[in-house]
C-alpha cells in the first residue's frame, strides 16, 4: 500500500506536486491580495465585536459596583 501513493518528498519535495510555476505564482499573488483584504475586513469585525463586547462588560461592572454601593449605604 505504501507503495501505491507518492511520498511526501514526491509531493511536497523540490519539482513535486506543490511546486507553483512563475504563471501559477502571479495569479496567487493576485488571489492573495484578495485574502489579505478578506482578512483584514475580518479583523475589524473582530476588533469591533471585540470593542463591543469590553465596553458591555464594563458597563456591567460599573451598575454592579453603583448598585452594590447603593445597596451598602442605605443600611
Amino acid at each position: 500500500m505504501t507503495g501505491e501513493a507518492p511520498s511526501w518528498a514526491d509531493q511536497w519535495g523540490p519539482g513535486g506536486m506543490g511546486v507553483i510555476n512563475d504563471d501559477e505564482y502571479s495569479r496567487t499573488g493576485e488571489v492573495g491580495h484578495n485574502k489579505k483584504n478578506k482578512s483584514k475586513a475580518a479583523f475589524e469585525k473582530a476588533k469591533a465585536a471585540a470593542s463591543a463586547g469590553a465596553h458591555k462588560i464594563k458597563l456591567g461592572t460599573s451598575t454592579s459596583f453603583k448598585w452594590i454601593k447603593n445597596q451598602c449605604q442605605k443600611k
